[in-house]
């Protein structure tokens, strides 16, 4: 899809709004959902989830600088979010090269340290994990992990997350080689910073 076609599907899009009282409740749920789920994350810096759509001016500036393609644009069944970016950690994760915070102009991105990023929680799924399991001595997560030993330790040769120095970026999710039968990794990302409300 050309981008002048989908700023024309998104401004009929917009136009609409107005009647969105008047759709079903499960439409208009639908609509507004936030896209922003478990292993599915904002770029680095983003402002809460709350406040994402609206100051996200969709011009995909992050998406053409990124040098991994870890971000793409999510397309009008997003409802609201159309256009907006996400990262897949699944199929790419995030590599932290934090170009993306430096070309949005609107600051729905906001320009922080590599260190301070926070786009989710890894979580370990200690039934699934080999290591906890006891089956093989794993340590992937561990390896990829950026910030190894600050963000994931060791503790008698299974992994442990830091809450205070994770990232989010889903290294650890990409390289996890157990799949769970829900297909979730045996370490997912959890949005849990997209989720917190804005006090002021």
């Amino acid at each position: 899809m050309k981008r002048r076609t989908f700023l024309q599907l998104l401004g009929g899009g917009t136009a609409c709004l107005p009647l969105l009282p008047l759709l079903t409740k499960p439409l208009a749920a639908s609509i507004l959902k936030s896209p922003v789920t478990t292993n599915r994350l904002r770029p680095p810096g983003a402002v809460p989830e709350e406040l994402f759509p609206a100051k996200c001016i969709r011009c995909g500036r992050c998406v053409e600088v990124c040098p991994y393609r870890s971000i793409t644009l999510l397309d009008i069944r997003a409802g609201i979010h159309a256009g907006t970016p996400l990262i897949e950690v699944e199929n790419i994760p995030c590599y932290l090269c934090m170009k993306c915070v430096d070309v949005c102009p609107t600051g729905s991105l906001q320009r922080i340290k590599q260190t301070e990023v926070r786009m989710g929680l890894a979580v370990i799924n200690t039934f699934y994990c080999a290591a906890w399991v006891g089956k093989v001595m794993c340590r992937t997560c561990y390896d990829k992990c950026p910030f190894a030993e600050k963000a994931i330790r060791l503790d008698q040769l299974r992994p442990v997350v830091d809450q205070s120095a994770c990232t989010g970026c889903g290294l650890c999710t990409y390289a996890c080689p157990v799949t769970a039968a829900d297909g979730s990794k045996a370490i997912n990302i959890e949005p849990l910073y997209a989720r917190e409300k804005v006090t002021r």
